[in-house]
């Protein structure tokens, strides 16, 4: 049963990681109809935005001599190098036209920091940064998060990864997300699990 204590978390929803994006995700438009049913059912809403400069360093074409989805050292770890996407401004970044918005009470925007990525909403890649969710959260009393959206093994994952290890009750609703690799997925998979983090379907909420 869904609580005035619970919240629904939607993950970066926005159409460069759509299909025809400039980093998609197989089927990702498959979340919307998804993710808007389930906003129905939840008094507490808030969504992600990936929000990129241009010249962000996640970026292959800041690595010269690189290509997407190679792995290069940066300050914080490995970093693995995206197609340039989300950059701010664009219509690829914005909230996918076809998402309901107007039940949304935050959105975060993320990896604007030039040097820094951020899958998770709650902390960017160097684990130190915070975008402030978690405070806003306590403020509003919330106990439990449903994570959705886009894309499993990565920013649906390191949200709900840090949302347990926040303190909070976590459930990745599995049919309101896609992954960009069936491996991506399965990795995620298992470091949820060790985690605590519940898997679900939305049929079951």
């Amino acid at each position: 049963m869904i609580t005035a204590t619970d919240l629904l978390l939607i993950v970066d929803v926005q159409p460069d990681f759509m299909p025809g994006g400039a980093l998609p995700v197989p089927e990702g438009d498959a979340v919307l109809p998804v993710i808007n049913r389930l906003q129905e059912r939840f008094a507490n809403i808030v969504a992600t935005q990936d929000w990129h400069p241009a010249d962000h360093a996640s970026f292959a074409s800041q690595h010269p001599g690189k290509a997407p989805f190679d792995t290069v050292p940066l300050p914080y770890g490995p970093q693995v190098l995206w197609p340039d996407h989300c950059v701010q401004g664009t219509p690829g970044a914005a909230l996918h036209p076809a998402l309901k918005t107007e039940r949304i009470q935050m959105v975060i925007r993320k990896g604007f920091h030039s040097a820094i990525d951020s899958y998770s909403a709650f902390r960017e890649n160097d684990r130190q940064t915070v975008t402030g969710l978690n405070g806003y959260l306590r403020e509003r009393g919330i106990t439990r998060i449903f994570v959705t959206g886009l894309a499993r093994g990565y920013c649906t994952d390191f949200s709900a990864e840090d949302a347990a290890d926040l303190g909070y009750q976590v459930v990745l609703v599995e049919d309101a997300c896609r992954g960009i690799t069936p491996e991506a997925t399965a990795a995620g998979t298992a470091r949820l699990r060790a985690k605590g983090v519940a898997l679900s379907q939305s049929s079951f909420l």
